[in-house]
């Protein structure tokens, strides 16, 4: 068996040690990534080692809409032996020991190290170059120690998690979308209903946009990231140019404004508004209706300005757009010289 997608990035392709026991629908596999034997990939799991390499040990699994990637040039993802991760999860450009538990909706973010045997709790955030240490169990955002591993909790919990997986239904295939020449749609994407993409916009492996009555629309140069999850039903969604949404976000009706930066995991509630200028800190979620004022830098849950956007900031988010926007134009062509649109 092998993923659904398996596409090479800087003329490298994927390597496996054996065969994956098994990969669900629209599970994509990208670029500098090696996997050890008996890998388990859920259904819309992605697996992106464009511009660094992801890899990763023997008896992987990793569960639905659940997202590996890179910090390009920074930072490789690697991850060890018997390692199981949840559904909605992102592991982002850092290192997982061995017999880890990474549980639903985690965000493990850049230079961090989770030494082995760690058990990360549901919902957790990872920040930046943070260590875990070996034997714990860890929660919060940040994610901290809360007590020792308990005799065989570890195991127990990784085994809830696969059973979760096998008791849920197989994902549905996407509508067919022929978007204009001038964006990038990957073909594990899925989107229904009155999407409209602006020149330039991108959206990413395994994305889910669905609009069946309220249209979204999206901007010049943005860029949606793998396994974001948008659904409208009243208003509709605007996100407007050099915008973009990092792997995992989930967004119903409302607005975001120009150049800002939605970090990893963020869940925005039915109603927001982001202004323009803005940054929201990765794994952070917002109240229906809240306004995020721009210049700000935004975080927690629920979300609240911490600190005035400086010239670095935006300096980053910059860059963000550019360097995505590069990515995009060079799925597109990779895409279309397989045939796939």
């Amino acid at each position: 068996m092998t993923p659904d997608l398996l596409l090479s990035f800087d003329d490298t392709e994927p390597t496996f040690a054996a065969r994956p026991v098994w990969c669900g629908r629209g599970s994509a596999v990208i670029g500098r990534a090696s996997l050890g034997a008996q890998a388990w990939l859920g259904d819309e799991s992605v697996i992106r080692a464009d511009g660094h390499d992801v890899i990763v040990g023997d008896r992987f699994w990793l569960g639905a809409r659940s997202t590996l990637h890179i910090a390009a040039e920074m930072y490789p993802c690697i991850v060890g032996d018997r390692v199981t991760v949840g559904r909605d999860a992102v592991v982002h450009a850092c290192t997982v020991g061995d017999d880890c538990v990474i549980e639903d909706a985690c965000i493990v973010l850049d230079g961090s190290l989770i030494e082995d045997g760690v058990l990360l709790e549901a919902g957790s955030t990872v920040f930046p170059r943070t260590t875990l240490p070996a034997g714990f169990v860890c929660a919060g955002s940040p994610a901290r120690p809360l007590r020792p591993l308990a005799p065989g909790e570890l195991a127990e919990r990784a085994e809830r998690l696969r059973e979760a997986a096998a008791s849920e239904p197989a994902a549905a295939p996407g509508d067919d979308f022929a978007p204009d020449p001038a964006v990038f749609v990957a073909r594990t994407a899925r989107l229904r209903g009155r999407v409209a993409l602006a020149p330039g916009a991108s959206v990413f492996f395994s994305c889910l946009l669905e609009a069946p009555l309220s249209p979204i629309v999206i901007g010049a140069n943005v860029n949606v990231q793998d396994n974001c999850a948008i659904h409208t039903q009243a208003g509709g969604l605007v996100i407007e140019r050099d915008t973009t949404l990092g792997h995992n976000v989930t967004a119903g009706d409302g607005r975001i404004g120009p150049g800002c930066l939605i970090g990893m995991g963020a869940r925005l509630a039915p109603g927001t508004v982001v202004e323009g200028d803005v940054l929201l800190a990765a794994g952070s979620a917002t109240d229906p209706g809240q306004v995020l004022e721009s210049g700000w830098l935004w975080g927690g849950r629920p979300a609240r300005a911490l600190s005035r956007l400086d010239a670095n900031r935006r300096a980053m988010m910059a860059r963000t757009v550019a360097s995505y926007a590069a990515y995009g134009r060079a799925y597109r062509k990779l895409q279309a010289m397989r045939g796939e649109g």
